[in-house]
């Protein structure tokens, strides 16, 4: 016996370029009982347009899965979306954690792109919070900057209520870049799970329907407090889109960022050796600039390919160890390959007694974490993780725009780390 669908007879995309939630009560009674999904429709940008229903039907077969959105290998319960599918000016996006290495540029590239941007930021932000409301507000031309704590609910909440009297409609996207800044426990938590659980609490009460969060390559193995806490924040973005089918989410999982590898361009050009742990191949990672992240970011916005969706993803070309970043930073400088090999074994031992130590003075917790986020950096490869077979695979991780590392190194050596400044972050520091 054929389904009969129990749903109204047109399914439409509203004049806001948001898919509306298509048919929320759309289940099939046959004599299987079996679910019948409507697939994801997408539009030509701008006005309202509507889908005979018994088109859609034609399409969608209980015994064979129609184009679905997949969790990874999974494929989403969740096919009824609410996707930005207009002009980027009808579109109002929250970003979170604006000021911070990936969020400005993110920032930017939103403004560029002609959204409707409200960028969320402390009053002193900025490396060491040196900066001011003045002069972060100039470091986020075309967005509307609003000032709160986003560790504090409240003080939240009250911003982003007021910033919505200032722009036309609901907001409909938050994206978050938040991350602690150190990795601290607490920190850890604080930041890339409460303040990200604040930002989304609050986006949807103001109407945010998609959330994007810049999560972490790294969280597939995680040893760390900081990891934990992203892969929390990630299942409660999971578990949300699975209750409610008007939510949905894009997790992007970035391997190693430039600045991180560039700290050592500066000591290299003064003639110190290039610093490395082993032999140099315990890791590699596909790095990616701050500009490719965030344009990727900014497509998860409107691409349904990116919705409800785990994403890594690095920067062009092959996977780099840490021998061949450092062989690279010498045939730019046009200097004989000088390298120290430190025993990864020394931090090891450091991690030993700190944990040891931790017990009888727990205000070494935080050391203690900094020496483990040390090590994990030394000896795990920022590609794609194979839990089955134990092994990183670059093939697998998916490379993603156009800057390279060698064309980064050959800027800083000529111009310095300007605007690539590690702060609290910084391993080795360059003069």
């Amino acid at each position: 016996m054929a389904p009969v669908l129990n749903v109204p007879s047109v399914a439409c995309i509203n004049s806001t370029g948001y898919i509306t939630r298509l048919f929320p009560s759309m289940r099939a009674s046959s004599s299987s009982g079996a679910l019948l999904q409507s697939e994801l429709l997408s539009s030509s940008i701008g006005s309202s347009i509507s889908f005979p229903l018994g088109a859609i039907a034609r399409r969608s077969k209980v015994c064979s899965p129609p184009l679905a959105i997949q969790r990874n290998a999974r494929t989403s319960r969740i096919l009824c979306m609410v996707l930005p599918s207009g002009k980027p000016s009808d579109i109002n996006v929250l970003i979170v954690g604006a000021t911070g290495y990936i969020g400005k540029f993110v920032v930017k590239e939103m403004v560029q792109r002609g959204f409707n941007v409200v960028a969320v930021t402390r009053e002193k932000s900025g490396i060491g919070g040196k900066s001011g409301k003045e002069e972060t507000a100039n470091q986020l031309p075309g967005a509307q900057v609003c000032f709160a704590d986003v560790t504090d609910l409240s003080s939240l909440n009250d911003a982003l209520h007021a910033a919505r009297d200032t722009i036309s409609g609901p907001f409909h996207v938050v994206i978050s870049c938040l991350a602690s800044r150190t990795g601290g426990v607490k920190d850890s938590w604080k930041i890339d799970y409460e303040a990200t659980m604040n930002g989304l609490t609050v986006g949807q009460k103001v109407g945010a329907s998609h959330f994007v969060l810049l999560s972490a390559i790294c969280v597939q193995k995680p040893l760390l407090q900081f990891q934990k806490a992203k892969l929390k924040l990630e299942a409660e973005l999971q578990k949300l889109s699975d209750e409610d089918g008007s939510f949905t989410y894009s997790i992007v999982r970035p391997t190693a960022f430039f600045k991180s590898l560039g700290g050592q361009v500066q000591t290299v050009k003064s003639g110190q050796p290039y610093i490395m742990f082993g032999d140099g191949a315990l890791c590699a990672c596909k790095p990616i600039s701050e500009a490719d992240l965030a344009s990727f970011i900014a497509e998860c916005v409107s691409d349904p390919e990116k919705v409800n969706k785990i994403l890594p993803i690095g920067g062009p070309g092959e996977a780099l160890t840490p021998r061949q970043q450092g062989e690279m930073l010498f045939r730019i400088l046009g200097k004989e390959p000088k390298f120290l090999q430190v025993p990864i074994q020394i931090m090891d031992f450091a991690i030993g007694l700190l944990d040891f130590l931790v017990k009888l003075f727990p205000s070494l917790e935080d050391p203690a974490e900094f020496g483990k986020i040390g090590r994990y950096y030394a000896a795990e490869s920022m590609l794609v993780y194979d839990p089955e077979t134990g092994k990183y695979d670059a093939d697998a991780t998916p490379s993603y725009g156009k800057d390279t590392l060698e064309a980064f190194f050959e800027k800083v050596v000529k111009e310095g780390m300007a605007g690539q400044e590690l702060g609290d972050q910084a391993v080795f520091k360059g003069s």
